[in-house]
């Protein structure tokens, strides 16, 4: 078994295993080389040839322990009715609500053709994912993105059926999109709650019973894939977060990975340390990457993956994102 499945299910590593958030990215010379290929971003996440090469690039240029399906979190909106264009960043036009359509999975075919084809290509485990419901909502009811999201927080506030029933539908939808991810040959599953730390505590609460439908369901359909939650706002949500029936829990660096180390013992960890640290020098990169290990290794030895607490920045030097990698890969257990 691979280094990263194994200590997501708390078996003995030699080593922590280690994945970037937006891995393939535009901070490579590959990717930028591939994406001038095609006109749109859209056309670049559905073009199987091309989507399938993105998605190896980090195998070959950065060595890292799982792959990540290419692709955006907007995709399985195209099916319910939502017209999606990236101008570079996303914006959205949305039907009301109530008049979201059906998923329907084959119109978005390219996503697991792309799967069948890396896992024929590599024996690296791969990850599928997708939008939480609330992060998705946001997009939806906002247009496009936003520093606050007040929009889908006015909704929230002041018609929560309304809310509720988007919630519902969004809910719905990722099960079946995660499911079929699974069924094409996907490891494991992550969804990105990118939005929820616009959420207060108590808003989060009443949005957690979506999300732990969510991930039953996908539990009782598929019980040997591990689901991983990432959410931005780990600070003020972990307390209700942790509760979460997800085999891991990913979290940004606005907490002390120290909290949810102590608090979570049968729980696997994935995380954290600032995107930011990459701006820095080789010299600070090493000492900082080896503290923070040595702060994990303290309480656990498994049941832990190296990541960011967000996504690599476009402007990032890749030999430093090799670096990163090459320093988590060194530290032994």
């Amino acid at each position: 078994m691979s280094t990263f499945l194994a200590s997501l299910r708390g078996e003995k590593v030699n080593r922590f295993p280690v994945w970037l958030m937006r891995q393939a990215g535009r901070y490579m010379k590959a990717y930028r080389r591939l994406r001038s290929k095609v006109n749109t971003f859209l056309e670049f996440c559905s073009n199987v040839d091309l989507a399938v090469e993105v998605t190896l690039l980090p195998e070959r240029i950065l060595g890292i322990d799982a792959l990540i399906l290419f692709s955006d979190i907007l995709v399985p909106l195209l099916p319910l009715g939502v017209k999606v264009e990236f101008k570079p960043k996303p914006f959205l036009k949305s039907p009301p609500i109530e008049e979201l359509k059906e998923f329907d999975q084959a119109k978005v075919d390219f996503v697991f053709e792309t799967i069948r084809k890396v896992k024929e290509k590599s024996e690296l485990p791969l990850i599928g994912f997708a939008g939480a419901p609330f992060t998705l909502g946001a997009y939806i009811v906002e247009g496009q993105t936003s520093r606050e999201f007040l929009n889908i927080r006015k909704l929230y506030h002041s018609d929560r059926e309304k809310f509720n029933l988007l919630m519902e539908k969004l809910t719905e939808m990722t099960e079946e999109y995660l499911s079929a991810q699974i069924s094409a040959g996907v490891d494991a599953v992550q969804l990105f709650d990118s939005w929820a730390f616009v959420l207060s505590p108590s808003a989060f609460k009443e949005y957690f019973n979506h999300l732990r439908r969510l991930m039953e369901s996908l539990k009782r359909k598929h019980p040997e894939v591990p689901i991983i939650y990432f959410f931005r706002g780990s600070g003020h949500l972990f307390e209700t977060a942790k509760d979460l029936p997800a085999d891991a829990l990913s979290v940004d660096w606005t907490i002390d990975i120290e909290k949810p180390l102590k608090v979570l013992s049968t729980k696997a960890l994935q995380g954290n340390l600032d995107p930011a640290l990459l701006y820095a020098d080789r010299e600070v990169i090493e000492r900082e990457v080896t503290n923070f290990l040595q702060k994990v290794v303290n309480y656990r030895k498994t049941l832990f993956v190296f990541n960011l607490g967000h996504g690599l920045s476009p402007d990032m030097e890749e030999e430093k994102v090799k670096f990163l990698v090459e320093v988590v890969k060194r530290f032994k257990l």
